[in-house]
């Protein structure tokens, strides 16, 4: 029987957009129609040219170019990933084609290139200067290659360029201010590469850019204040992991930056305080100025928007956490007042007080802590009484009082908590897990957290599981679930304590909601972007295999911003243990194929297979894991309704009572991306960072233009 039954057509009002979408998918698998007159149009003379002289000086390992080949006909069909405009080349798209090789000078000649994208390859030598002769070309993409050399200025004659991504090669030099010439850029990505120098005072005129990422370089000298007083449009700023010395701008809070979004200072060598202003800027969610020489308060609007790990590293920073407290006389280092001998008198007098006053307040001490102990006494057993007519239980700990050896260690939060506390606190069972049971446990003061119990006999040694738990214990990404604390018992217990997320799990979010709670497309692809964003961090910060990512493993808070549980649990538990969970990795559904191997461990490339299961379990509204054993899973059962063509019925009713032409394009080019990422050949698939960049791509920002937008998709 088939789990996944075709839905009963819908009326009259709905048939005209529900042949659009599979108009649009059919146009889009099928390269005909419309675009059918161009492709068949001969190439002219000299982009035929340029395209067998860029062949020339490419290295092609897997083939990817065998139709470029002088005996076929010169027609723009012949040639793979290439796109033609009567005969002309306005397009040259081949990612992850594993090409080695230089970009030959001659891609100069096709001028009417619009869209240059090669990206994810191997190619090594310079950008080519001729790019400058390219006056029609809006959009750049070679990230991810070897590339060496300058950033070349004759790419500041490229009027109409719109994006420019050159991210993670080998550029040296310096940042051209020809690129002040490119008044319509919108988006810059220069990061992870070896440029050097100041930052042009020319690229001030750049008023419509949106991103600016110049991360992972050698950039010096003070951080510019045009940056913050000219690109009204700025939403992403990133300058970490550079040698920018001096003061924030006090200006960085103006008005003028009022979109900015996320702004990262990381890992310089910045002095001086950070200005108050920054609080004014309201739309700021992502903030960083960790690992620099930053002194002083930090603004009490931060400090309480935003975790410890964006201020970290700065040794005289305070205000930021409940153990770098400012003092009343905190003062600026390096001017102490002087000290003379009537202050000598006055601090001798001073230290006899503070022992008398010191040794009032231990007896108080002891005091509190008699009467601590025995209120906690008096709630057990208020509890215990409670617990035999009601549903709610004890936080298991082993029935062991934190007095006989227990440890709790937090890492930061927003709240504060004793062992006694955690231990009286009122729980309830939210779910069970191969490492445990989670609980939301509801402290004294009514604040709720979760705690994970962890399975006893299973987890390493006492040190060693302190080592792991304390790097796990500092991860922070605003959309992974931030470890706040852990509990060692006397006896063995090990309690984990995390953030209480509300709204519980996507999956509950999304199968067990009532007929009239609906999700709007915005929220089910923000959840995706989110998630994606959160396997990208795991895998590139934290190399960091999350191998059971579920729509359960992923939780939501207030606004249903979604949070990433249940990663690098593998590191705490023993050698033996760990096998047993790998050899169950991953839930029914959600398990890549290639874990069905013997001794086959969980890949980046699996992780990547599941977050496509959760896109297309968005996009449906289906839950993977209702299929029968002799069923279709989720994304075969896709495959299957696109395949026949009948695309409207694999989209949740609820999304095509909203699909406009630019809603419709949007669920094609996600579910596009969610049968790329369940490719049954684990190579095939993109990885987590190229997931989420297509995801961000699908849905321009909102200082983003639909021009600019449209150039930036792949």
């Amino acid at each position: 029987m088939d789990i996944f039954p075709r839905r009963e057509k819908s009326k009259q009002p709905k048939i005209m957009l529900l042949f659009y979408l599979f108009t649009l998918l059919f146009l889009d698998f099928s390269c005909v129609s419309c675009k059918q007159s161009n492709n068949n149009v001969p190439l002219t003379e000299s982009d035929y040219r340029a395209l067998t002289s860029m062949k020339a000086q490419l290295i092609d390992l897997n083939r990817a170019l065998i139709s470029w080949n002088g005996t076929r006909a010169r027609t723009c069909s012949s040639w793979a990933g290439i796109k033609c405009v009567m005969g002309r080349v306005t397009s040259i798209q081949l990612p992850w084609k594993s090409l080695q090789g230089r970009i030959s000078e001659s891609i100069g000649q096709l001028r009417a290139l619009r869209h240059l994208s090669l990206h994810d390859n191997g190619l090594v030598g310079p950008i080519p200067t001729s790019i400058g002769l390219l006056r029609n070309l809006k959009g750049i993409y070679l990230f991810n290659n070897r590339l060496s050399g300058l950033v070349p200025p004759s790419i500041g004659n490229c009027l109409n360029l719109l994006a420019i991504d050159f991210s993670n090669n080998r550029l040296t030099g310096f940042i051209p201010p020809d690129l002040a010439n490119l008044t319509r850029l919108y988006r810059i990505n220069l990061s992870r590469n070896l440029i050097a120098g100041l930052l042009p005072n020319e690229l001030g005129s750049l008023s419509r850019l949106n991103f600016l990422d110049l991360s992972n370089n050698t950039l010096d000298g003070e951080i510019p204040v045009f940056l913050f007083e000219k690109m009204a449009n700025l939403s992403v700023l990133n300058l970490s992991d550079n040698n920018f010395t001096g003061q924030i701008p006090d200006t960085v809070g103006n008005n003028n930056v009022s979109s900015l979004t996320r702004l990262d200072l990381s890992r310089n060598n910045l002095t001086g305080e950070i200005p108050v202003s920054i609080a004014n800027i309201k739309n700021l969610s992502s903030f960083d100025v960790s690992y620099n020489d930053l002194f002083g308060p930090v603004p009490p609007v931060l400090a309480k928007k935003f975790n410890s790990t964006s201020f970290i590293g700065n040794f005289q920073l305070c205000g930021y956490s409940f153990s770098t407290l400012c003092s009343s006389s905190s003062q600026e280092p390096g001017k102490n007042p002087p000290f003379n001998s009537q202050q000598a008198q006055n601090h001798h007098k001073l230290r006899k007080n503070l022992i008398f006053i010191s040794a009032g307040a231990l007896f108080l001490v002891v005091i509190l802590i008699v009467c601590c102990v025995l209120l906690c006494c008096c709630l057990k057993m208020r509890k215990k009484r409670a617990d035999k007519s009601g549903n709610s239980e004890p936080m298991p700990a082993g029935g062991s009082e934190p007095e006989t050896g227990g440890k709790l260690v937090h890492f930061d939060g927003q709240f504060v908590f004793t062992a006694d506390d955690l231990l009286c606190a009122t729980a309830e069972i939210m779910g069970k897990s191969a490492y445990g049971t989670a609980y939301k446990a509801t402290l004294e003061d009514g604040n709720e957290v979760t705690v994970k119990r962890l399975r006893e006999k299973m987890t390493k040694a006492r040190k060693e599981f302190e080592i792991e738990i304390g790097q796990l214990g500092q991860i922070r990404h605003p959309n992974i679930l931030a470890l706040r604390a852990y509990y060692l018992g006397p006896k063995g217990e090990k309690l984990l304590v995390y953030d209480h997320m509300p709204n519980g799990s996507l999956a509950s979010f999304l199968h067990a909601r009532g007929p009239e709670t609906i999700i709007p497309w915005p929220t089910r692809l923000s959840i995706a972007i989110g998630t994606s964003r959160a396997l990208h961090h795991l895998h590139e910060k934290e190399n960091i295999i999350h191998g059971n990512l579920t729509s359960t493993n992923i939780l939501l808070d207030q606004k249903n911003n979604p949070k990433l549980a249940e990663f690098g649990l593998p590191r705490l538990v023993t050698g033996p243990a760990s096998s047993e969970l790998v050899a169950t990795a991953g839930a029914t559904g959600y398990r890549a194929p290639e874990l069905s191997k013997p001794n086959k461990n969980p890949t980046a490339k699996s992780d990547v297979y599941s977050l496509g299961v959760i896109i297309l379990e968005l996009l449906t509204g289906k839950s993977p894991v209702e299929a029968e054993d002799d069923g279709p899973g989720l994304p075969e059962w896709v495959a299957s309704i696109v395949k026949e063509e009948w695309t409207n019925e694999v989209f949740d009713v609820e999304l095509l009572g909203e699909a406009g032409s630019d809603v419709g394009d949007e669920l094609l080019n996600v579910l596009k991306l969610g049968l790329h990422c369940v490719d049954p050949t684990p190579v095939a698939r993109p990885d987590a960072k190229q997931v989420m960049e297509k995801l961000e791509e699908v849905r321009p920002g909102p200082n983003d233009s639909v021009e600019a937008a449209a150039a930036c998709i792949e």
